[in-house]
């Protein structure tokens, strides 16, 4: 059964949809196997560095973050089946997938928005997560409203970003010392040309 936990934060629509995913399992394992994972180098402070988890950009849109430029993929059966999930819950269509992996607890996502002029303004972004529970936090952007916050998001679990989210508010994943597994995490966007 759905749980929708909608969080009250001025100057953002976010919602943790709970058991959202049919068959999460096996995705979860079909996705691991699959996947033409990559380790990106992105550049911090002046230094290449291999970004902290794997990555995997599908679609029909080459989409760019971070100054990395991500040619698109074809979708592979599983991811499929997700993006279907994706649009029943939605009702809206999306022409692109961004899957990261989290290899363990040191994998990682440092604080951003996914603001980028492609996606259009006040975007829907459906997070979905699969494998081991990790804890996403968000901090207002520079003189925006509110106060950091953060919770987990559990196996089988949408989180859902729209409105005016990545106008006003960053998020991360930050390492955790506590022995973790695996953690696949697909954000579905639609991507202008």
């Amino acid at each position: 059964m759905l749980d929708i936990e909608r969080f009250d934060v001025p100057g953002a629509d976010i919602a943790l949809h709970h058991h959202a995913i049919k068959d999460a399992d096996r995705l979860f394992d079909e996705l691991l196997a699959e996947t033409p994972w990559q380790q990106q180098e992105i550049i911090v402070f002046n230094r290449k560095m291999p970004m902290p988890r794997l990555t995997c950009w599908m679609g029909e849109a080459a989409y760019t973050y971070s100054n990395l430029r991500n040619e698109p993929g074809p979708w592979t059966a599983p991811v499929i089946e997700i993006r279907d999930q994706m649009t029943a819950l939605t009702g809206q269509e999306f022409n692109g997938v961004l899957l990261n992996l989290y290899r363990d607890g040191q994998d990682s996502m440092g604080w951003h928005a996914d603001d980028e002029a492609s996606l259009g303004r006040e975007p829907l972004i459906p997070s979905v997560n699969l494998g081991a529970t990790r804890r996403m936090r968000f901090k207002p952007r520079k003189n925006g409203p509110g106060a950091a916050f953060g919770f987990d998001l559990p196996h089988s679990s949408v989180l859902m970003m729209s409105g005016q989210t990545q106008e006003n508010w960053l998020h991360t994943i930050t390492k955790t010392a506590k022995p973790v597994g695996p953690r696949i995490n697909l954000t579905f966007r639609t991507v202008s040309a």
